[in-house]
């Protein structure tokens, strides 16, 4: 039986893809009528454009649209902005996978933080262990595994929603690590008016629930979407300072959403218990 709140959630989320639908289609008409005068004045416009869909950028693994970003416009493509960030260490992703989640082993009353030592930047992430229990525990295995060492954060949103997509070993959008994590932490006190703000960390899913893996999102800016991402994380500021600089070199596309520009990295991800 589908609860009141699974209702909720679903309305939401498919209240959230018609306005992404009818933004793209916006879009698209405007895109013939730029062509049009384009074909006219002789001018050649080149650009591209890339919806993030709920479920999605937010997303780790099925439906890896899904990094749960929902962008709307599409800009045209600019000059590529320089790389701020330096080259990935030495060493080759691991790939792992796991049958089911791991056994809780974290102490649920106690503190504990994230770090990604980035080729962008270290970036201090203190973990919500108590109200996110599950996320961190699983956190806390895979980066003991050396499961996130190496990998690329593959997906920039600039656009709509501003989010940095991290934690698939493929870098591709649809990899994780074998098994799912149930949602937690949805009525958090930090959201408020389906919006995440800016220095939010939060877990990427299917756009089902109970769907995350390994990938997440850290949002740079306040960002629109719907609560059906668990939030387990706050940036430091000396973190946030990281991932502006990421951001302000844009992503590949020049639509809003692709892969970042500058090279980032994690190099290293720990979970220290404080």
């Amino acid at each position: 039986m589908v609860t009141q709140e699974q209702r909720r959630r679903q309305l939401a989320r498919e209240k959230f893809l018609r306005q992404q639908q009818r933004r793209t289609s916006a879009r698209r008409k405007a895109r013939m009528r730029n062509a049009a005068i384009a074909s006219v004045l002789g001018v050649i416009l080149i650009g591209s454009v890339a919806l993030y869909t709920t479920g999605v950028v937010l997303d780790d693994g099925d439906s890896k649209t899904n990094a749960n970003a929902e962008v709307t416009p599409s800009p045209s493509a600019s000059s590529k902005a320089p790389d701020p960030c330096e080259k990935p260490a030495e060493g080759k992703v691991e790939t792992q996978t796991w049958k089911k989640e791991p056994a809780m082993t974290i102490d649920k009353s106690a503190k504990y933080t994230m770090k990604l030592a980035t080729t962008c930047g270290d970036i201090d992430i203190a973990l919500k262990t108590s109200a996110a229990p599950h996320t961190v525990n699983s956190f806390n295995f895979l980066a003991g595994k050396g499961f996130f060492d190496h990998t690329p954060c593959h997906r920039l949103t600039t656009n709509g929603i501003y989010v940095l997509q991290c934690g698939d070993p493929t870098g591709q959008g649809n990899g994780g690590p074998g098994y799912n994590i149930p949602d937690e932490n949805l009525k958090d006190k930090s959201l408020k008016e389906n919006m995440y703000p800016a220095g939010t960390v939060a877990m990427a899913n299917t756009g089902q629930p109970d769907s995350g893996g390994s990938q997440f999102f850290l949002v740079y800016q306040n960002s629109p979407l719907p609560p059906s991402y668990t939030p387990f994380g706050t940036i430091s500021d000396e973190g946030m300072t990281v991932l502006k600089k990421i951001a302000a070199a844009g992503e590949s596309t020049g639509a809003g959403d692709g892969a970042p520009n500058a090279t980032v990295v994690i190099d290293k991800a720990t979970v220290t218990k404080s």
